[in-house]
């Protein structure tokens, strides 16, 4: 599934793409003109997707990394942990997760960055009882993606809502006469793409329950 703002126009994502080719100029500000607009629209279009089709975000995110030139090659993506934050399970979570009698739910918060670019944040409640003695170990004494950490249980992942944040298009954008832009630099919030999902075993037995929310980091520099 591909959420589209109701202020698109009517343009496939193969035109849109089109408008946001894959090399950035190097730390290029997005000008605030209708095609770099439309080629922002496009590239979040494209990695909402790419999220969407794939189990894991870690590693949908190693490979925008690397398309974009978000960071030097060869750089792979990183949790940043935030300690001191601790959130317990909401009554939605504990009920998407089905813990055993007595079965802890931990929480973890990070920012997934690539290089010097954050591009999400994730709040993560999961069930230790339900990984490898290995990997809690990993996720205790390790900034390791939750994702990578996992891995090896060939999890599945379900999508529970996806939305963007942010659309490059105003909402008036099909009935404006001055598309011509404003000049300056485009501006481009914080958090741009939400997404909640519940990783499974592939028995279909939930194990972690994530909230991702995508920064503008991810957008990269302004295409040549």
């Amino acid at each position: 599934m591909i959420l589209r703002p109701r202020s698109l126009p009517v343009l496939g994502l193969a035109c849109l793409a089109a408008l946001a080719p894959a090399a950035p100029r190097p730390d290029g500000p997005w000008p605030d003109t209708p095609r770099a607009r439309l080629g922002a629209l496009a590239l979040l279009q494209t990695l909402n997707a790419e999220l969407l089709g794939h189990d894991s975000a870690t590693l949908t995110l190693d490979s925008w990394c690397a398309r974009r030139h978000l960071a030097p090659p060869g750089s792979h993506v990183v949790a940043d942990r935030v300690t001191g934050a601790d959130k317990p399970a909401p009554p939605e979570v504990r009920a998407a997760l089905q813990p055993g009698a007595g079965d802890a739910i931990r929480y973890r918060r990070v920012r997934l960055r690539c290089g010097t670019r954050i591009l999400s944040e994730a709040d993560n409640w999961y069930l230790p009882a339900r990984l490898t003695p290995e990997m809690n170990a990993l996720l205790d004494g390790s900034d390791t993606p939750f994702g990578r950490a996992v891995q090896a249980l060939h999890f599945r992942r379900q999508t529970v809502s996806a939305k963007l944040l942010w659309s490059p298009l105003p909402d008036d954008w099909p009935d404006r006469h001055d598309r011509a832009g404003t000049g300056r630099r485009l501006a481009i919030p914080d958090r741009v793409i939400e997404h909640r999902a519940i990783l499974r075993l592939p028995d279909g037995t939930p194990f972690s329950q994530v909230i991702e929310t995508y920064q503008g980091a991810v957008l990269g520099a302004a295409p040549r």
